[in-house]
């Protein structure tokens, strides 16, 4: 062959190579894309575990024998105390809480009463709420709630020179507020007001001493937030 005919076949050779590269190039690359992120099933279940700071709003209503005892009032201790709840989400913003928890306080006597101890007792107050809860504000989750306590009392004790010390389980009318600060998917902080409008009937004595007792306590609650 030529030295010629060898120096064309060279050049037609690089000229397809050099069409083929620059198709090649135009072409749609077939490098895989990356997998978008998986987004983990949403589950309506959450608990919460909290220091709970109870204080009584207290007012007595009370008659001895019968007849009304003028200024008689009562004092209520504060309690500190662990409570736990438990959520069920219906939707993302509509949810039912069950709070789980016992207090115990002391009664003594105040106004024309100072200076009386009456009793002691605890109280288990499970309360129900329904809650809706914002969930357009990013990490910040706050929500409000009603809901109705039914509050029993046990392990009453009379103390001074009383005998017999009663409190009557009861219904109740509940409000909320709170947030939670979720620090990711699962673990958040909490802070929580409740409002219980509690009013038991009270005998000491056999009845010698009767009356209603408003207690209506604040509960004042902090804690850890568990999202399943």
């Amino acid at each position: 062959m030529s030295r010629s005919i060898r120096l064309s076949l060279a050049a037609v050779l690089l000229g397809a190579t050099a069409l083929t590269s620059a198709q090649a190039a135009d072409l749609p690359s077939t490098k895989a894309a990356p997998l978008a992120p998986v987004l983990t099933s949403w589950s309506p279940w959450m608990i919460r575990g909290r220091a709970l700071f109870v204080m009584p709003q207290e007012e007595a209503s009370l008659r001895l024998g019968g007849a009304p005892i003028v200024g008689g009032k009562v004092d209520i201790s504060n309690s500190v105390v662990p409570e736990l709840d438990i959520t069920y989400f219906f939707t993302k913003n509509i949810a039912a809480e069950l709070i789980l928890g016992v207090t115990p306080h002391n009664v003594k006597g105040a106004g024309s009463l100072a200076g009386a101890r009456i009793g002691s007792a605890w109280l288990l107050p499970p309360t129900l709420m329904l809650q809706y809860h914002f969930t357009d504000l990013g990490a910040f989750k706050p929500y409000l709630g009603v809901g109705v306590n039914y509050t029993v009392f046990f392990n009453e004790k009379a103390k001074g020179g009383f005998t017999d010390f009663d409190l009557k389980d009861t219904f109740g009318f509940a409000l909320q507020a709170g947030f939670d600060y979720m620090i990711d998917q699962h673990w958040g902080l909490n802070f929580d007001v409740k409002k219980i409008f509690l009013e038991p009937k009270v005998k000491v004595n056999n009845g010698l001493i009767a009356g209603k007792v408003k207690i209506d306590p604040w509960l004042i609650g902090a804690g850890v937030t568990y999202r399943f």
